[in-house]
């Protein structure tokens, strides 16, 4: 994985359970489990380890691991190669490597109300 454990804000590691209502500030990663709520203007990374059921509200969203539950994110999205997401993701941008499984749906929309710049695609 591209990050490493000092570069995020706080960590819920492999064997952590937690349920509830996350708000946070920079970077957060999940290798647990965590049922509930997330919200954030930043960074959230779910590894490959991770077990996350919740409605998900952030800046950037990273998952490599499991994820039941709604994510919309104001700047971006990337599905890794292990990840398996099982709900709606509505985002300005989104990157799916190949062998990810999502059953959901996808809206594309700036939610951040920021411009959005480089090159866009119109279709008929």
């Amino acid at each position: 994985m591209a990050t490493t454990q000092s570069d995020a804000n706080a960590v819920l590691g492999r064997g952590t359970e937690f349920e509830g209502k996350l708000v946070f500030e920079g970077e957060v990663r999940i290798a647990g489990k965590f049922t509930g709520e997330i919200y954030s203007k930043d960074r959230l990374q779910i590894d490959d380890t991770a077990k996350v059921r919740a409605e998900i509200h952030s800046g950037t969203v990273v998952v490599y691991g499991d994820v039941e539950g709604n994510i919309y994110a104001q700047q971006l999205i990337e599905l890794k190669a292990s990840a398996h997401v099982k709900g709606n993701i509505e985002t300005p941008a989104l990157i799916v490597e190949q062998g990810v499984i999502f059953e959901g749906c996808c809206k594309m929309e700036n939610l951040g109300g920021a411009p959005i710049t480089g090159d866009a695609v119109t279709l008929p």
